[in-house]
């Protein structure tokens, strides 16, 4: 009996819906990098149909991509060499040029290829600097088989909305790229946000799959992946009594303890501490004890269980995965992209 994902297709579709009423018809690069942040290629046709482009981080991803859709891809983390320009270009790659040292590669090509510029407004990642930008516009200019289709940064702090970093990077970006260069700069978090900021596209990630790119969970979304497992085993456990490895929780009273099957080797976070909430039968339970490779340990006392009732991990309104991370001081987008390969995935 194994940890099972279940994708909602019709959620996905819902969100992306959401995303172009929210985007004033911009169009929609969908964020499907990490296998799609964790929901798999196979299982996001929504995405694939509905959306204008969609993003993976290297050429890896998008060999892999490739086997399901057509639909044009950019490569965010561009091009290192003449080889990798060769397969971006045959899987009919956008790609994005974000240093100096790329641009020199790009200009090589003798095919025609569609660039997306990367500049640098104060995330201090990756990003072309002011100072280079009109010299790199001028190089792919003058080349007959370059064509410039967008301009775009990144923000650092969308998912705070008040900070003065995303006014301060909006203004910068504004004052860089001239008003006759299509845009994009609105992730998850901007386009919830920040209206103006949403250009020509716009790059949804997580709220694609249901998560907020805020601390708690937006009222419009729907969760697109559930994780559960099923109870394997059920014991009592006598007040003063303790579980698992550690023995870092001990029973204050005379207790019901569940084990479901799944463990850090699944994908659940190691870190989640005794009082995490776990959904069984429409009860929210406590996980006790350390998360072990394979286990893990919910007080079910009061609550009627049975071998092989579902335990839901995230996923669901009474428990979304904004819950699960923060007890487990993380991030939805840890939660999804760490399910692993020992789970079942199937369509719902």
């Amino acid at each position: 009996m194994r940890a099972l994902a279940s994708i909602s297709q019709s959620a996905l579709a819902h969100n992306i819906s959401l995303v172009k009423q929210y985007s004033q018809g911009a169009k929609v690069v969908a964020m499907v990098k990490s296998n799609a942040y964790g929901h798999h290629f196979d299982l996001i046709s929504p995405l694939i149909q509905e959306a204008d482009l969609l993003a993976v981080s290297e050429l890896s991803e998008a060999r892999k991509l490739r086997q399901y859709t057509q639909q044009p891809i950019l490569l965010l983390s561009g091009v290192y060499s003449q080889t990798e320009l060769h397969e971006a270009i045959n899987l009919n790659c956008r790609i994005v040029v974000h240093e100096l040292a790329q641009l020199a590669i790009v200009l090589n090509t003798k095919s025609n290829i569609k660039v997306w510029l990367q500049i640098e407004t104060g995330m201090h990642r990756l990003g072309l600097f002011e100072q280079d930008f009109a010299k790199v516009v001028e190089k792919i200019q003058q080349h007959p088989h370059i064509y410039i289709e967008t301009v775009m940064s990144h923000f650092a702090c969308a998912d705070k909305p008040d900070d003065p970093h995303n006014q301060q990077q909006y203004d910068k970006f504004n004052r860089i790229v001239k008003s006759h260069w299509k845009k994009s700069m609105a992730n998850s978090a901007a386009i919830l946000s920040n209206p103006s900021s949403v250009f020509d596209f716009v790059r949804p990630g997580i709220m694609l799959y249901g998560a907020s790119p805020f601390h708690e969970k937006h009222s419009e979304l729907k969760p697109v992946m559930k994780l559960s497992a099923p109870i394997i085993s059920i014991n009592k456990v006598a007040k003063g009594e303790s579980i698992g490895y550690g023995a870092t929780w001990v029973a204050d009273k005379d207790s019901k303890i569940a084990v479901v099957g799944i463990g850090y080797g699944d994908g659940y976070p190691r870190h989640a501490p005794s009082g995490t909430p776990v959904l069984i039968n429409q009860k929210l339970c406590s996980l006790v004890g350390r998360v072990s490779m394979d286990l893990i340990t919910v007080d079910v006392s009061g609550v009627e269980t049975q071998l092989g009732d579902e335990a839901i991990l995230w996923g669901v309104d009474k428990l979304p995965a904004e819950v699960v991370a923060k007890y487990a001081n993380t991030i939805s987008y840890e939660l999804f992209t760490g399910v692993s390969n020992r789970v079942n995935f199937k369509l719902v």
